[in-house]
This record gives structure tokens, sequence and C-alpha cells, in this order.
């Protein structure tokens, strides 16, 4: 018998680490060749690691939310033969009799528990982590107790003390300080916060409603990690700026109803999707500056001539956005197909990941929930997204006339550095143009 090392693999395109987001085995667990160990994360797309052999699983080399770097110990086995762990050790030496005096080098990553991540970002806690209101903390019998010391006796307390008393709501002058020459410590608010809690759940004894001081940490890793990481660098590196444009779609509803009734049952069934994805393909050819992306190191500005559309697409493991791939050339109901199956894809977890990559705009919508004004952000290095709110039936002046109208409001980001507020408003209203009148979509 042997052990063999399996290693995280290299992935390719210059990975240098992964994420570890889920184990399919476990200490003592047998497993055959091709049966998939593990699953790790880069970027956005999920990739499967098999066992190249036979064997029983001795050790897992991490932890799921760890970051492990590309080379590292994944998982021992013990197989059937020699193994490969006498190879990895004699390289290693190797190494290290090659240069006996240098000194050690750093790891290319250290693993990282996802845990130790949420700590390093998150702010420290209070003293105190209740999950009470100031008012609550209040004590609502503190008038009825008998004042610590004195009237007009000042209370001592260090102004930590005296700021998270103020904080809480807490009169000092009826703590008892249990501190030299009766200084009142963090001890002391603790043990009045305990007291008061204790009165209030007797009062409260058999009422309707309970309180309920239960706290949950769930840890922030594999696909939630990457797309927190995301946010934060496209609202760290790109100055948005937000415009918002109201569009009467009573007519393109119009279209689509027809359409719908007409085609549905041969060729699909059209949601505004479509349009709204021809419309912007068509207006990118008037502001070809908006079908960018933006590479703030190298100081360069790349324009594409095809439309690679992001659509933001909600799935139970989180926000992701895969790519329609040169929309521009999808008719009306080629384009509903595709955005059908990359999200049926997407939301299954099957989705390849050239079809997670490479968009140039992205599109946002939330649908029936799209509010009336959003401020999406922008999925970097892209310069613009644009979001689609809510379709709502008001009363609007036409003609002289008050006349029903379906509305819908356009809220769409840009980065300041490379789109000019004008060509941003001009973009949007190009679209609206299309949009208002849904024939010229089909005008060439």
């Amino acid at each position: 018998m042997g052990i063999h090392i399996i290693k995280m693999p290299d992935i390719g395109e210059g990975i240098a680490e992964v994420e570890l987001v889920e184990w399919h085995v476990q200490p003592g667990a047998t497993v055959v060749e091709d049966q998939i160990l593990a699953d790790v994360m880069t970027d956005k797309a999920t990739v499967q690691v098999p066992s190249p052999v036979h064997g029983r699983v001795v050790s897992l080399g991490g932890q799921v939310g760890e970051v492990m770097a590309v080379g590292a110990e994944l998982i021992r086995l013990e197989i059937e033969g020699e193994g490969n762990e006498h190879t990895f050790k004699t390289r290693a030496a190797a190494s290290k009799t090659e240069a006996p005096a240098a000194p050690a080098a750093a790891p290319v990553a250290v693993a990282v528990p996802a845990q130790a991540v949420v700590a390093a970002s998150a702010p420290a806690p209070a003293p105190v982590a209740e999950a009470s209101s100031r008012s609550a903390a209040v004590s609502p019998h503190a008038a009825s107790h008998a004042p610590a010391r004195a009237v007009g006796q000042r209370p001592l307390a260090s102004p930590a003390v005296r700021r998270r008393a103020w904080d809480l709501g807490i009169t000092l002058q009826y703590v008892p300080g249990t501190g030299p020459a009766g200084r009142i410590t963090h001890g002391d608010l603790d043990a009045w916060l305990a007291r008061d809690r204790n009165a209030t759940s007797n009062r409260t004894t058999g009422s309707l409603y309970q309180s309920n001081d239960e706290e949950t940490q769930v840890p922030v890793i594999g696909l939630r990690r990457k797309i927190a990481q995301k946010m934060q660098e496209s609202k760290r590196r790109i100055p948005h700026f937000t415009y918002v444009e109201e569009i009467d779609v009573t007519e393109l509803e119009s279209l689509r109803a027809r359409l719908n009734s007409q085609y549905a049952a041969q060729r699909g069934k059209l949601t505004l999707l479509p349009f709204l994805a021809r419309a912007m393909v068509l207006a990118l050819r008037e502001f070809p500056q908006i079908n960018a992306r933006f590479d703030d190191d190298a100081g360069v500005v790349t324009q594409y001539g095809a439309v690679h559309l992001g659509i933001a697409a909600q799935t139970p493991a989180g926000l992701m956005v895969p790519v329609l791939h040169h929309a521009e050339t999808l008719d009306l109901w080629s384009c509903s197909a595709e955005v059908a199956r990359l999200a049926e894809a997407t939301r299954q977890g099957k989705a390849a990941r050239d079809e997670l990559t490479g968009s140039t705009i992205t599109l946002t919508s939330l649908g029936p929930l799209g509010g009336i004004v959003s401020t999406p952000v922008i999925n970097h290095p892209e310069v613009a997204i644009v979001g689609v709110n809510r379709v709502v039936e008001r009363p609007v002046f036409l003609e002289g006339r008050v006349v029903a109208r379906k509305l819908m409001n356009l809220s769409s980001s840009f980065d300041h550095r490379v789109v000019d507020g004008m060509h941003a408003a001009e973009f949007i209203q190009c679209i609206r143009r299309y949009l208002e009148c849904p024939a010229l979509l089909f005008v060439e």
C-alpha cells in the first residue's frame, strides 16, 4: 500500500489560487477513478476536481472556504502500489539541497479560512452585542430604583464607560459602582443590563410576543464571497454616475402581446428583454464608447464592435451574469431562446466558464420587483449597466387628454471617467426612442 497525493490542479488562464467550496468525500471513504473529489471556484466558475486513481481517503488538505494555491496538497489517498508520496518528498529534498543558503521562499498563497476573511473585513463587535434598541436598553423600571449615590454626587466612571452608558441609554446615577472609590466599570454596566433584562422578562411572561436574542454567523464563502469582492471592487474603482429616464412602453407592450398571440405556439413567448436587448444593440452603434471595457491599470479603453450582453440573473447561490455573446446577430426569438437557455444553465450551476465571462455591457432587471428607481453597480471592467424597473400603468396627459399609459423607468449607471453625462443621457434617450416607437427596432 502506498500514499497518492493529489495536488490542486492548474486551472489555466494564469490562475494562481482557487477557493475550496465543497468536499464530495470525507476521510475513510473509498473512491474510484474519475470520481469527483471536490469543487473549487475561480472567479465565478466552479470547477470539479476528479480522482485520477482508485483508493481510500486518508486526509483532506483544506477546509471549505479556504483559498488554496495551485499546487498545494488537496487530498491524500491510500492506494494499491507505491504511490507518489516518495516522489514528492524526493523533489522537495532536492530543491532544498540545491540552495542550502537561500532563505525559504514565501508561499504563493496562504490558505485563509472564510471566517477569517469575514472577521478581517467586518468591524469589531460592540462590548455588548445584544440585538436591542436604545429604547429597550433604557430600564423601564429605573425610576423605581433608589439612586446608587446621594443627590448631587457625581458618579465616577471613565470616559469609555460614560460613552457606552450614553449609547445604551443608562443613567449612571442609578448604577452601583464596584471599582475603587465606587467607580463604575464595564462589568457594572453588564450587570445592570442583565438585571433589566431579567426584570423585563418577568414582567412579560405570558406575553403574546417573545423576545428572540438568537444570533447566527454565516460564513461568506464560494459565490457569495466572489460577489462581495466583485461589488466592492466595482464601487472602489469606478466613479458611478446614474441616469434615470421614464419610457412609455404602451406601444411596445401592445406589439409584444400581438406577436405572442400570433407566434408563441411556434416560436415561443417573448418577454420585454429581447426588445430591450435589440434596442441596446442599435443604440450602441451610435455610441460605441459605451460598449467598452476600461483597463484603468493600463489606462486603455477598448471599444467593441460585437455586443456581448451580460444578463444579470439571480440564482439560488447568488447573483451571476451569463453572457449573450454576439447579441447583434440575434432576432427577437433567437435572443429569447438563448437567454432562457443561459438562465436555466446558470440556475442549475451548469453554465460553462465562457458563458459567464466576456461581457461588454450588462442589462439588469428585478422584474416585477423592479421598483421605481435603482442604482445598479457596474460590472467591472465594463463602463455601463442598464437597469430596468417595473412597468406600471399611470394617467398621463397626451394631446390635451388624460389617458392611461404603461410607463417604465430605465435606471442606468456609467463610468464617469469614460462616459460623459451628456453622452450617457443621449444613449438612454436613443434606447427610449426605439422602445417608444418599436417599428424602428426592425428598420436597418
